[in-house]
């Protein structure tokens, strides 16, 4: 890889890390930080109905999902910027050859080939 590669997907994977960020600051700010009577919008601390009651517990339970896939991706960029810093990005974790530039392109914080990625989802990847 290059220094034109390197400079643009560490462009890409700078630019994907502030844009998750201020989602988990949005997760943060209207989600969580709310209290039960905030999300009810109503003075007691309990919503009227139990059926409502339970539309914000799901609700929240939604934005807890969330905000922990995107703190997962946040975890993968992070070790993406971290292999770019030392000269590892690019090459596949798993078997040790060059990820190939059109799958870096859909996935800049890919860690394994194509092959190796197969692999582990059918749980038959080594290490």
């Amino acid at each position: 890889m290059n220094k034109r590669d390197i400079k643009h997907f560490e462009e890409r994977l700078i630019e994907e890390r502030l844009k998750l960020m201020k989602e988990l600051g949005h997760f943060e700010d209207k989600i969580f930080n709310n209290s039960q009577r905030d999300a009810a919008g109503d003075l007691s601390a309990y919503s009227v109905h139990m059926a409502d009651q339970a539309s914000d517990a799901e609700e929240r339970e939604k934005a807890y999902h969330m905000a922990s896939a995107e703190g997962r991706l946040l975890y993968h960029i992070d070790e993406a910027i971290a292999r770019l810093r030392d000269g590892t990005y690019g090459c596949c974790l798993g078997c040790g050859k060059q990820i190939q530039k059109p799958r870096l392109e859909v996935v800049p914080h890919a860690r394994l080939c194509i092959d190796c990625k197969k692999a582990e989802e059918n749980g038959s990847l080594e290490r």
